[in-house]
């Protein structure tokens, strides 16, 4: 702790002389105003002078978005129906009551001379649709008369209500080009029709089909166009 020191003047009155502690606080007073003093000088003079700020204008640009429009949903159809498993078979036992028999056949009762002919070949191949090969299809000797054939056998009550269709005939030409059979493969919805097609197929003259070199017979798939003209004098045809 520091103490000051008591002495005495010339006059006779005590003196108090000051310590370094004393200096020491005296200095750093003065340095403190002289400091606070400078600082708000500074600070001032840098408010004063300092050049006025101002916000810069910053520019950007602003994206417009375009409506675009979606495409159509696409309906999904269904997944076809599972195919069902065939069924088992299963054997029924029956009890016959009677015993079934046969009776003998002997050639006295059924002579050899009495027995019919056997089936041709293109007897066999004309009783129904089947695949026969052949390297030149048949084709219609004289397209013109087989229109001209279609359009007799057009059903007039048909005509004149404006019913039309497509037939499809399977028909089975033979080795010299005549039809032998004709069966409906595709009907037209109208039995009429297909009774019409049928019946224009049958007078249809033909080339007939080969098989290299040989003329053989064929079936073939003919389609049957019925359909009315309504010209500009009113009347109709089918064709």
């Amino acid at each position: 702790m520091n103490t000051k020191r008591e002495t005495k003047r010339r006059d006779g009155y005590p003196a108090v002389l000051e310590t370094a502690n004393d200096r020491f606080k005296r200095e750093c007073r003065v340095c403190m105003w002289a400091g606070l003093i400078l600082a708000t000088t500074v600070h001032f003079l840098f408010i004063r002078f300092f050049p006025p700020l101002s916000a810069a204008d910053v520019g950007f640009d602003v994206v417009e978005f375009e409506a675009v429009e979606l495409p159509p949903e696409v309906d999904i159809p269904p997944p076809p129906e599972q195919i069902q498993r065939p069924a088992v078979p299963v054997v029924a036992t029956t009890d016959l009551e009677e015993e079934v028999t046969i009776a003998p056949t002997t050639f006295e009762e059924n002579p050899i001379d009495h027995l019919p002919p056997p089936p041709s070949e293109v007897a066999r191949l004309s009783e129904r649709p089947v695949l026969t090969p052949f390297t030149v299809a048949p084709r219609v000797k004289d397209r013109a008369k087989a229109q001209s054939i279609v359009r007799s056998k057009y059903p007039k009550q048909l005509q004149e209500i404006d019913v039309g269709g497509v037939v499809l005939v399977w028909a089975f030409i033979d080795e010299t080009g005549v039809v032998q059979n004709t069966v409906v493969r595709q009907s037209s919805g109208v039995e009429i029709l297909d009774d019409a097609a049928l019946e224009a197929v049958r007078e249809f003259e033909f080339v007939p089909a080969l098989l290299r070199d040989a003329r053989v017979p064929v079936w073939i798939s003919i389609a049957i166009t019925f359909e009315t003209i309504t010209p500009r004098h009113g009347s109709r045809s089918g064709r």
